[in-house]
């Protein structure tokens, strides 16, 4: 990660855990760490990543699904769309 910081749940304001994951993965996006057409690492390997329930990364995925920042292909992974 080029420009991000790390990513640390206990920074900034006080919130859901999911709400600060998406956050960080969209800072990703927009920096260009991650591109468009790039693929997420999967559910799992986020939760790791970033030290959280796998619930957690699946919450936070959802969220940016739901943003249109990345599109969910069963059997094939999650991947970027688009620069917010």
């Amino acid at each position: 990660m080029s420009d991000v910081p790390p990513f640390d749940p206990d920074a900034g304001e006080p919130g859901y855990l999911w709400a600060a994951v998406a956050a960080h993965i969209t800072a990703r996006i927009e920096v260009g760490d991650l591109p468009p057409g790039g693929r997420l690492p999967g559910e799992r390997d986020l939760a790791a990543e970033y030290g959280v329930a796998l619930m957690t990364a699946r919450r936070a995925i959802k969220d940016l699904r739901e943003r249109g920042l990345v599109r969910t292909l069963p059997s094939k992974g999650t991947f970027v769309t688009r620069h917010r």
